[in-house]
């Protein structure tokens, strides 16, 4: 007599039970389900951008600190030169007066967490940062310019600690230790090296409010 294989329908169910729990146990991949689900899209349990695939590790701690160059490789504002250093970047408020509106950023950060492929959707964790800060002449609103940086990054390079170098980088710039030139591209290349280089070998990555 020949074998048919048959479902065992319990072990069918006992697994989606199982399922269910882990879900009600983890709210970010219940709300990354409903985020694919409502794309049209699979759900993807993986994590991109230098992040394990591990589920049990699957938060922003795990992402890289640097974004992705095709995404974003920087953007400069024109009107920043260094012959108008004064009247721009090294005046005290300069960046008020061209820093682009919130309602646009958090836009543009919800946009882009998704081209990031981020599991982690929740708009506080991270900043829609300035890659060529404001104050080294960055664009304000060029989206090349702009990304969901991870206040948590693998190593501690979050955004906080990038908010540091960019203190620092600033006030060499208006010092004339380096150039205008040189700090836009040291940070909009690899900001992290540029940090142990001119700050310090381990981020400081708290928040300085």
């Amino acid at each position: 007599m020949r074998y048919r294989y048959r479902p065992r329908s319990h072990l069918l169910g006992i697994g989606v039970l199982l399922f269910g729990l882990y879900v009600l146990h983890h709210p970010w991949l219940a709300q990354e389900i409903k985020n694919s689900l409502s794309d049209g899209q699979l759900p993807s349990l993986g994590f991109s951008n230098g992040a394990t695939s591990s589920l049990a590790l699957g938060r922003v701690s795990t992402l890289s600190g640097l974004p992705n160059p095709a995404l974003t490789p920087g953007a400069l504002n024109s009107t920043v030169t260094p012959d108008d250093l004064y009247s721009t970047i090294c005046r005290r408020g300069w960046t008020r007066t061209v820093r682009p509106d919130e309602n646009y950023t958090e836009r543009l950060k919800r946009d882009q967490i998704r081209q990031y492929g981020y599991a982690d959707r929740r708009l506080s964790d991270y900043e829609e940062d300035h890659l060529v800060s404001l104050e080294l002449g960055g664009s304000p609103t060029s989206p090349k310019n702009l990304w969901p940086e991870p206040h948590q990054a693998a190593g501690g390079w979050g955004s906080y600690a990038k908010d540091r170098l960019e203190n620092r980088l600033n006030h060499l710039v208006c010092n004339h230790e380096i150039s205008l030139a040189d700090a836009q591209t040291m940070i909009a290349t690899n900001w992290i090296a540029a940090y142990q280089r001119y700050v310090g070998s381990t981020p400081d990555n708290r928040p300085s409010y």
